[in-house]
């Protein structure tokens, strides 16, 4: 037996095992980096369109104010509400970097305030029919509706990336070395009681029941 090149060969198997382990390491840190990425992307765009009601808010309470003896506490909620938000998204991370679980808590339980104030506000409108039947309420009506919808499908589009990431993040070998680069879980958007119903901005104008 050629001992010379039997050492070369177990040299070389181990080298290339070597060489295939980094690679492997280096395609699975680099699937991580992508989907960490993914889910700060699709946060951004969770931020977008919460943005999108809050500027609609400003709109709408100029055009309810306008009606006569319309409940001043009702506005004076939705304004505090908005306020909190704006509050809540001051303490989030920069543009484009997922949020923590206790900011994420926060900013959903601010979220969450506006939300049953501005359907209250809504619903309260009801009352007065020459405010329902305005063009320019109206139209505010469909925006915040449109609005509503999107915030549902964006934070499920944000839960979505986050699980394929949490999942990543747990999987062998990225498991392994995950923490030592920095790399953490990231929190979901939980359901709250009737948050699965997007708030009611359709009404009846014709006073049908």
């Amino acid at each position: 037996m050629n001992w010379k090149n039997f050492a070369l060969g177990c040299v070389g198997m181990i080298v290339l095992a070597v060489a295939l382990s980094v690679g492997g390491l280096i395609s699975s840190y680099n699937g991580l980096v992508q989907k960490d990425q993914t889910v700060s992307k699709q946060w951004a765009q969770v931020q977008n369109v919460y943005q999108r009601r809050a500027d609609l808010i400003p709109n709408l309470v100029g055009t309810v104010q306008g009606a006569a003896n319309f409940e001043k506490s009702t506005l004076v909620e939705v304004t505090q509400a908005r306020s909190r938000v704006g509050q809540a998204t001051l303490a989030l991370p920069p543009s484009g970097t997922a949020p923590t679980q206790d900011q994420l808590n926060a900013f959903q339980q601010a979220q969450g305030q506006l939300g049953s104030a501005l359907s209250r506000l809504l619903v309260v409108s009801e009352k007065y029919p020459q405010l329902t039947a305005t063009e320019g309420f109206r139209d505010l009506q469909a925006q915040l509706e449109g609005t509503e919808n999107r915030i549902t499908v964006e934070r499920q589009h944000f839960n979505d990336a986050a699980q394929d990431y949490d999942t990543a993040l747990r999987s062998f070998p990225t498991v392994l070395y995950a923490g030592i680069f920095g790399f953490h879980e990231r929190p979901y958007f939980t359901a709250t009681p009737g948050s699965e119903t997007a708030p009611k901005v359709n009404f009846d104008f014709n006073g049908k029941p």
